[in-house]
């Protein structure tokens, strides 16, 4: 996605709505064939970024943030200033989904800082071209191929060098518009992230060749042919036997092979009943259970809700896919806030 080029008018204010990603799963942790990692992913309406940029006097960085997330703008507005423009800019996070969830919040607001700045100053760069700037995709591409495109996503991994270059993208289909997801969060816990990530991974054994195959094997001939022919079952059936296979492997350092109970407890119950892909994305603790309709959707979340009655921390909602990258609007700051006033 190559971003605009022409510099807007000092008092002009642009959005830029990034969408959510579910990351469903590694093809070969271990590189037993030389590439590390190759992921699957889908990007998600309904727990995406937003962020506004204006040129201002001096940066400044606005919006219900945790101090991370702060930290994490400001390294970025540094690295994108001394790439491309030194003006100052203020930006204004009026949505994220909670660090650390599963959701990409990470790398989706990077991308979406980095996108508002270079739209806002009149410069071009693509989604890769940002995140190799601003430090993310380096393991997996998937939230920042899907910030340029969108749906569900088959990437290469790294070749080597973690740092490089974001890894290339091998499949590209448009999610069914008629299913759904259903997405079951523990707001008391947290994924794996930083330093505690890195050490995990290296507490791992070796991920065995054959369980790599094996997995390569469901994606090309059940999850990417189901998809393309709009068939659940298939799709579904592939999708969970990956995400078991992937969560026994990960649950010496996540504690089992979903990060929290209550949410297995909330997903297996909707297997149980009706047919559903379900996994955790990520390092969790937010998991899904993709369905074929809305109706569908809304008897799996009376499910989800009804096993996990008396727990007020887990959280179900139903989201769509999204078949399209982020999107990115310009408008004038002084029309905008005149809208504001005449609104309340």
């Amino acid at each position: 996605m190559q971003l605009h080029s022409r510099r807007l008018q000092s008092d002009a204010c642009v959005m830029v709505d990034a969408p959510a990603r579910l990351h469903l799963g590694f093809l070969d942790p271990n590189a037993s064939l030389g590439r590390a990692f190759g992921s699957l992913g889908l990007m998600i309406d309904g727990a995406g970024t937003r962020v506004e940029a204006r040129v201002a006097e001096r940066d400044q960085i606005e919006g219900a943030l945790s101090e991370a997330d702060r930290e994490r703008i400001a390294i970025c507005l540094e690295r994108l200033h001394a790439a491309y423009d030194p003006t100052p800019v203020a930006i204004d996070v009026t949505q994220t989904p909670r660090a650390h969830s599963g959701l990409g919040s990470g790398t989706q607001l990077s991308l979406a800082v980095g996108s508002a700045f270079v739209h806002l100053l009149g410069h071009a760069a693509t989604g890769a071209e940002l995140a190799s700037l601003l430090g993310r995709g380096a393991r997996s591409g998937i939230g920042v191929r899907g910030f340029e495109a969108g749906g569900l996503l088959l990437d290469g991994g790294p070749s080597g060098d973690l740092h490089a270059v974001v890894p290339p993208l091998l499949a590209r289909q448009p999610f069914p518009d008629s299913w759904r997801i259903l997405l079951v969060s523990d707001t008391t816990r947290e994924g794996l992230h930083g330093a505690e990530e890195r050490r995990g991974l290296a507490a791992l054994a070796p991920f065995p060749q054959k369980l790599a195959a094996h997995l390569c094997h469901l994606v090309l001939m059940k999850i990417l042919p189901g998809v393309a022919e709009r068939s659940l079952v298939p799709f579904a059936q592939g999708l969970t036997e990956m995400q078991q296979t992937i969560g026994e492997y990960f649950a010496p350092v996540q504690g089992g092979v979903f990060a929290s109970l209550d949410v297995e407890r909330a997903l297996r119950a909707v297997a149980a009943e009706r047919t559903a892909g379900i996994g955790q994305s990520s390092w969790g603790p937010t998991g899904f259970a993709i369905v074929a309709s809305a109706r569908e959707a809304e008897g799996a979340l009376a499910t989800a809700r009804e096993a996990t009655r008396g727990m007020p921390h887990i959280e179900c909602t139903v989201v769509a896919g999204r078949n399209r990258g982020a999107t990115v609007r310009s408008a004038e700051a002084r029309q905008r806030q005149h809208q504001r006033i005449d609104a309340a």
